[in-house]
């Protein structure tokens, strides 16, 4: 299992956090008119970084663990660039465009991902 890990590098775990990302952002659309509703974001750089960094073991129970963010999903609340009168700070130009981006980049991450499979695959065969 190591070696699949190795070969598919980090972006198996970036396809997971652009999938819960568009999650909320589509949270966040559905949500557009519900007084009070505030948008979340997920800072996906911190996010990834701090997932390949968890997956450092320690080798004793003397070292020091990582520091943690306060949210471990790494969702923020979303600053609004113009405030609501009803208290809802989803923005729905906002929410699609960032939603356009991020479904761009699940594609490209899936286009990576299907290389790299596609590749492991010929190895297997001897092509």
């Amino acid at each position: 299992m190591e070696m699949i890990d190795k070969a598919l590098g980090v972006h198996a775990q970036a396809l997971g956090l652009r999938s819960k990302r568009m999650e909320i952002l589509a949270r966040n659309i559905a949500n557009a008119d519900t007084p009070h509703f505030k948008a979340k974001d997920i800072d996906f750089k911190s996010v990834l970084k701090q997932t390949k960094e968890s997956a450092l073991n320690t080798t004793s129970n003397l070292h020091m663990p990582m520091p943690m963010e306060e949210d471990p999903g790494g969702e923020k609340f979303r600053i609004p660039f113009n405030a609501s009168f009803d208290g809802n700070t989803v923005e729905m130009n906002v929410e699609q465009a960032k939603f356009g981006q991020v479904a761009a980049d699940y594609q490209a991450t899936l286009n990576i991902l299907e290389s790299r499979v596609s590749g492991i695959r010929r190895a297997l065969r001897g092509d």
